[in-house]
């Protein structure tokens, strides 16, 4: 059986994680409990999304798409992140 080597966690950006705990918050006040149902009806990657609220793979497109989702500007989504 092969060793396999201990490889250190990534410790992710807090506000990569900031952005991720709000895409997902957002998503369960517009009703979704799922995210994979979420990603479905607007047309985005389940895995796609699944990643962007876990903060390990934004894209600029697919933000845009999760807040076009949300009818949301980008300056709304942004204003209480800091």
């Amino acid at each position: 059986m092969a060793k396999q080597k201990d490889t250190p966690k990534k410790i992710l950006d807090s506000r990569i994680m900031r952005v991720a705990d709000k895409l997902e918050r957002l998503r369960i006040e517009k009703g979704f409990t799922s995210y994979e149902n979420f990603a479905i009806e607007y047309g985005i990657s389940r895995m796609q999304y699944w990643r962007m609220e876990k903060g390990t793979n934004f894209t600029f497109e697919s933000l845009l798409k999760i807040l076009d989702a949300h009818k949301m500007t980008l300056n709304e989504f942004f204003k209480d992140l800091e």
